[in-house]
């Protein structure tokens, strides 16, 4: 009788390389692997080799980045989510993606489970998980991290001890270092002296995608895009897709310090925790989409929007992706977007994107309007029983607490 089948989120860290011969001794599994490339880069050399040292029968990669960076980052950034006015979601658009891809091949192999490796105290267990209960209410779920009666292994020590007992001799560090993860969109950095946060992050050591701004160009670059419907096109005339964009897009932000932030943000589970995030190119991105759509939008709908892009990145943060709720508000935001076309220029410089101008044929500023010369469309005399009216509330209320202070001083 075959084994029944584990599909394993594999990153061939330390951690999900330990899973393995657990998965197989606990439950008597057969291990498949399954490493997505959400833009990674080179942490995914070497990887088929190591899952097979390990003891998976099988080792997918699937390469996602587009569906990544199509369907999951550019509705954040048409809606302008941004977590608690820094954090750009980096890890929490990723998870729904990874759920959704784990699924698909969990069902083209008929496995009975899916297994992560993310901790018992983080936001990401949440992500997989929901996005696996919205996709595949009948498929198991296992956490190793939270089922500390048979997962007893407290340290890195420990992982590579039970490694080595089952055969497994990799050459991991011992050393603990920042946590980190990537994709395409960002990296982000936890632990080590930023578990403390009044000490300063060590930026040297710490920075992958970027320089610090003190280290960038003394001179500024400047950089012109243009949008489609809210979707970017070219840089400086070139034509790309989505992917590539973001790609060159990290270049240039990496090169002048632009994207690093520093955040003591609030869990989903309760907590709070630090974290430096490195966002070069979607940093960039959402200020030049910013910048064109505020010659587009009208007053109303820009401050909906604004409500709608804050409950969007708190829905995405809490790993609610598969949700009606959140296909709403993607649709409004859609509607939203018919417009948002034209090209935008700004200059990078140490840290800062300066904006250089923006044109649209949709542009709804008009100078003749704007200017201090009179023109035909405004009567500044308009403006005397527009303020009587829209002040009203204030003169009534004001009034009548001058008439009770009257009274009282009776």
């Amino acid at each position: 009788m075959s084994k029944e089948k584990v599909v394993l989120a594999y990153s061939g860290g330390l951690d999900t390389t330990a899973i393995i011969p657990w998965l197989k001794e606990n439950f008597g599994y057969d291990v498949i692997c399954c490493c997505i490339d959400c833009g990674q880069g080179e942490e995914l050399d070497g990887l088929e080799e190591r899952a097979k040292l390990s003891g998976a029968s099988k080792l997918y990669i699937e390469n996602i980045i587009d569906e990544f960076c199509e369907d999951f980052i550019m509705p954040c950034v048409k809606a302008g989510a941004v977590y608690e006015n820094q954090y750009l979601l980096g890890t929490s658009m990723a998870r729904p993606v990874i759920a959704k891809k784990l699924v698909e091949i969990a069902r083209k192999e008929g496995a009975v489970a899916i297994c992560h490796g993310a901790t018992g105290k983080g936001n990401d267990q949440i992500r997989f998980e929901l996005g696996i209960k919205a996709l595949a209410p009948d498929i198991k779920i296992i956490a190793p991290w939270r089922m500390t009666d048979i997962w007893t292994m407290q340290s890195r020590e420990d992982e590579i001890e039970y490694c080595r007992q089952h055969g497994i001799d990799l050459p991991f560090d011992t050393k603990h270092s920042y946590s980190r993860d990537r994709n395409l969109w960002h990296i982000s950095h936890e632990g080590l002296e930023l578990e403390d946060p009044s000490v300063e992050p060590n930026y040297d050591d710490l920075l992958v995608l970027s320089v610090s701004p003190e280290n960038a160009p003394d001179e500024p670059e400047y950089v012109t895009m243009t949008f489609e419907a809210g979707i970017p096109k070219t840089i400086n005339g070139k034509a790309m897709k989505t992917s590539d964009i973001i790609a060159e897009l990290n270049r240039l932000g990496g090169k002048h310090g632009i994207g690093i932030i520093d955040i003591v943000e609030n869990r989903v589970v309760g907590m709070k925790s630090r974290g430096v995030y490195e966002t070069p190119g979607g940093t960039i991105l959402m200020a030049a989409h910013q910048q064109l759509e505020e010659l587009i939008l009208d007053r109303a709908t820009y401050e909906a929007k604004k409500d709608m892009g804050n409950k969007f990145a708190q829905i995405v943060y809490e790993g609610k992706w598969y949700t009606p709720l959140r296909e709403a508000i993607q649709a409004f935001i859609d509607v939203t977007q018919q417009y948002v076309t034209g090209e935008v220029k700004f200059k990078l410089y140490k840290g800062n994107i300066i904006k250089a101008g923006e044109t649209s044929p949709y542009s709804l500023y008009s100078e003749s309007l704007a200017s201090f010369t009179t023109g035909d469309m405004y009567d500044h005399h308009d403006a005397d029983g527009f303020i009587t009216l829209f002040g009203l509330p204030l003169k009534v209320r004001a009034m009548k607490m001058q008439e009770l202070s009257k009274e009282n001083q009776k």
